[in-house]
């Protein structure tokens, strides 16, 4: 990316350490505008661990995290970027004593600068774009089934209009149908507001659906990097292993794209 269009987050030389154990060592990532980036790796590649360092949540060991152009490894940064993203938690982490309305509204109170009137159009607005109706807004989390309380947390996420959107297993405890309907909402916000994603998911069909990047995570770094097709143009046993075993191979199978042009197709 040229100066004018720098990356959203720049990842270099980013070490992680707990005690004597290494996660990451001299991992690099880029991310840029409007990508819609999934983070793919075994159990304990670190694929959370890096979202909260992205977070500024977690500090690593040695090197550089830019997001949105700030050292996230400095607090101060962190807050100067809290209105500029926004996080869907895996479980939704909807307040159980706030009604969904107020749950949508607290970022928005938080800034102390909105009058409440606005607050409360923005919210219905927000509820709007996520297929919440104004009568479930004065609804508690526990009388919402587990898809809607997903589109409420999305809808949260989304409160400040953020340029840069977490995801973290978003379409997880969902059945297929709504786990669908997750992702088509996913993708029409994205076309619609032109933020970029930075996602977490297991699921292959979630995966495939939505990103325009993935980035493997494995030996400590990302050992892969691009859409998907370069991704399984790449010789790697965890590749191998996630999109090209039985599962991978059905959930590929609606993507149009050719194993064999990858240079996969024996396997």
């Amino acid at each position: 990316m040229n100066a004018m269009n720098p990356p959203v987050i720049d990842i270099r030389g980013l070490w992680t350490r707990f005690g004597e154990t290494v996660v990451h060592q001299d991992l690099d990532l880029t991310v840029n505008h409007g990508d819609i980036l999934s983070l793919v790796g075994g159990s304990g590649s670190g694929k959370t661990t890096l979202m909260r360092q992205m977070l500024g949540l977690a500090k690593p060991a040695k090197g550089c995290v830019n997001v949105l152009g700030y050292d996230v490894t400095h607090a101060d940064s962190v807050w100067q970027l809290r209105n500029r993203w926004g996080v869907l938690f895996q479980q939704g982490a909807l307040f159980s004593a706030l009604t969904v309305f107020d749950n949508v509204a607290l970022p928005m109170r938080e800034l102390r600068v909105l009058p409440e009137e606005v607050i409360h159009d923005a919210v219905l607005l927000k509820l709007s774009m996520v297929g919440i109706s104004p009568e479930d807004a004065m609804k508690l989390p526990a009388d919402l089934s587990g898809g809607m309380v997903k589109r409420v947390a999305l809808a949260r996420a989304l409160a400040l209009e953020p340029e840069l959107l977490f995801l973290d297993e978003p379409t997880s405890g969902l059945d297929p149908h709504l786990s669908d309907s997750f992702v088509e909402l996913i993708r029409s916000l994205h076309e619609e507001l032109h933020f970029t994603v930075i996602m977490i998911s297991h699921d292959l069909d979630t995966i495939l659906a939505l990103s325009t990047q993935i980035a493997v995570l494995a030996e400590k770094r990302v050992v892969a990097k691009g859409t998907l097709r370069e991704v399984l143009a790449m010789r790697h046993s965890f590749i191998d292993e996630f999109f090209l075993g039985t599962r991978g191979r059905r959930a590929l199978n609606g993507t149009g794209i050719s194993l064999e042009a990858c240079g996969q197709g024996g396997k």
